[in-house]
């Protein structure tokens, strides 16, 4: 087990976060682990701290601190991008329903959790909000939606006007973002755990992603949640094995991740939202780390000690019960011709997926997406590099136990991942320098695995930070690959 510390972001207005393909009319819905680690090093340097932090991190073998990618949260329902292996549910009577689960970008954690421990899903109960992309309680709206919105640009000295957008994310009452930091040991958390809440106040007042300058990107004060890892995500499930018997351990219905020994620390400023309804998503506590609304003077580390709070990350239970509602329903119609809807469903699975890239086989360099295409494989297999570059199948029985990716990850030559099998996707990141010693170069373009992603490994994976620093540049300019990686249990 190792530390985590969970981080509650409430926007205070519109947030944009740049696409891979950098379209000023286009707009990405997750904050990814890369970005956040490149936020978190700008404000380091901001408090002095930069050469320090780079040697706990992009220069370790072992980093002290890595970051899960931002996912939505609305209430009390956090969302994540589900493991691979187990999603989309291959149950029959689930892949033949009114529920595009396939759909769904971001699940309740409650629901990864309850998949794992073999809990049923009722499909009556859930809807996928197409503008999020989130898999929501029926009727109930999702946490965000993108919008557009316009701007002048006025040449002071001719009168010229020029209009144009910029898409951004709004978050409605009660809606925001939340991550995940993990340390290496508890020593990495005593030297890098207040140092990590002060960076994140501090760009909560200055801002995260793009246009910063306009006011975008800002928060309330961030939340805290300490704990350990993985039974924070997990809720304690790891380590069970096959279907559950309808008991309620730590990781069922109605429980956040990690539930027991953690501390909450809510800011000071418990407003009623702008519904009328009171904020019932923060506890109250006496810790000093949650009562600090802005950055102190001289960007000082906040002072420690923390009081036990009513858990502010737990998930209302969503899932359907162990008995099923329908037992006295009469059983609907036999369907007609069942051998044309077996034929269609393999093919609409097979449908490929235009930001996947393929994988060379064996040991994987995660050189420059342009450079030369891997061979082609012999054979494919389930999660294989002939797989990776098209959506892949739910395995039936049981499962391999892999490693469920939380951030996006580049291997370290001392990972050994075996790329024939899990079920992974990769993405190719770019984007442009800012930084004192010039900004607005091209960075060199890699690729690095997903989230959500389950990957087939001797070990944890480490990941390693990639050098992307544009040919001739005054200083490395690292990309985090650091994988923050959750042992999967088996199931079946």
């Amino acid at each position: 087990m190792n530390p985590g510390l969970v981080v509650k972001l409430r926007p205070s207005g519109p947030w944009r976060i740049g696409p891979d393909s950098g379209a000023r009319n286009r707009v990405d819905v997750v904050y990814h682990s890369d970005s956040l680690y490149s936020a978190i090093t700008s404000a380091m340097s901001r408090m002095g701290r930069l050469e320090e932090w780079l040697d706990a991190t992009a220069r370790s073998t072992t980093p002290a601190v890595c970051f899960g990618s931002c996912f939505p949260f609305v209430e009390q329902t956090g969302f994540i991008v589900p493991p691979r292996t187990v999603w989309p549910p291959a149950a029959p009577s689930l892949m033949a329903g009114r529920v595009r689960w396939k759909s769904a970008r971001f699940v309740p954690l409650t629901m990864v959790q309850a998949i794992l421990a073999g809990e049923p899903l009722d499909e009556n109960r859930w809807t996928v909000d197409g503008e999020s992309g989130c898999l929501l309680p029926a009727g109930c709206p999702g946490p965000f939606r993108t919008s557009v919105r316009w701007s002048a640009a006025v040449d002071r000295l001719s009168g010229a006007s020029e209009r144009h957008s910029t898409a951004c994310i709004e978050f409605r009452p009660g809606a925001g973002l939340w991550t995940i930091a993990g340390f290496a040991d508890d020593a990495a958390r005593d030297r890098w755990r207040e140092p990590v809440k002060a960076a994140f106040r501090l760009l909560a007042d200055s801002g995260f992603g793009g246009e910063r300058s306009r006011g975008w990107g800002r928060s309330e004060a961030p939340e805290f949640i300490t704990g350990e890892l993985p039974e924070m995500i997990l809720g304690g499930l790891n380590g069970a094995q096959g279907p559950q018997d309808g008991s309620q351990g730590p990781g069922s219905r109605g429980q956040g991740p990690g539930d027991e020994g953690r501390i909450v620390e809510p800011p000071a400023d418990l407003k009623e939202r702008q519904t009328g309804e009171a904020d019932l998503n923060r506890g109250q506590g006496s810790g000093a780390g949650g009562q600090i609304e802005e950055p102190p003077a001289g960007l000082e580390e906040p002072q420690t000690g923390e009081a036990k709070a009513p858990d502010a990350f737990e998930i209302a239970p969503l899932i359907a019960s162990d008995t099923p509602d329908k037992l006295g329903e009469p059983e609907p119609e036999p369907i007609k011709e069942p051998e044309a809807e077996t034929e269609l469903e393999p093919a609409l699975e097979s449908e490929p997926t235009p930001s996947a890239a393929p994988l060379a086989p064996g040991p994987w360099p995660p050189g420059p997406a342009s450079g030369p295409p891997p061979p082609e494989p012999a054979a494919e297999a389930h999660g294989g590099p002939a797989a990776a570059s098209q959506p892949q199948a739910p395995i039936s029985g049981p499962l391999t136990p892999g490693y469920w990716l939380l951030s996006l990850f580049t291997p370290a030559p001392s990972d050994t991942i075996d790329w024939a099998r899990g079920s992974y996707t990769v993405l190719a990141r770019g984007g442009r320098v800012e930084s004192p010693a010039g900004s607005g170069e091209l960075k060199k373009q890699i690729r690095m695995v997903a989230e959500g992603s389950v990957l087939i490994a001797e070990k944890a994976p480490r990941g390693t930070a990639a050098d992307v620093a544009p040919e001739g540049f005054a200083h490395p300019v690292f990309r985090a690959g650091f994988a923050l990686a959750i042992p999967l249990p088996e199931v079946h």
